[in-house]
């Protein structure tokens, strides 16, 4: 992998941190579902996005992206429903940087050919 700075990779692992420490705090109010569904989606984001790097082909990267997106929506969910569950953790911010990743590997995938 390129020293080279790369966006998404970038901010996908710096989620993946964020996730960690998050899930802690659901784990300490015994929210053990809700935080390990989180961090199991939270952090394959950028292991896929971390996987593209090295992908074989352009199908392969475009592919590896496209289950990074299905695993940011599926995290969105998560953090979505943290939110109007009322008694759990919630972090506005967490939904704000999902939403932009999913923006950017939107671009990424439709500018892939």
């Amino acid at each position: 992998m390129s020293d080279k700075p790369n966006l998404i990779v970038d901010l996908t692992f710096n989620f993946s941190l964020k996730i960690i420490a998050f899930t802690e705090k659901l784990e300490e109010k015994k929210k053990f579902s809700m935080a390990n569904q989180l961090f199991k989606s939270g952090t394959s984001i950028g292991a896929n996005v971390s996987e593209a790097q090295g992908a074989e082909s352009k199908n392969d990267f475009k592919h590896k992206c496209k289950i990074a997106y299905k695993e940011a929506e599926e995290t969105e969910y998560w953090l979505k429903l943290c939110k109007h569950a009322g008694n759990y953790p919630f972090e506005q911010d967490m939904l704000d940087d999902i939403q932009s990743i999913m923006r950017i590997l939107g671009k990424i995938i439709s500018s892939t050919k």
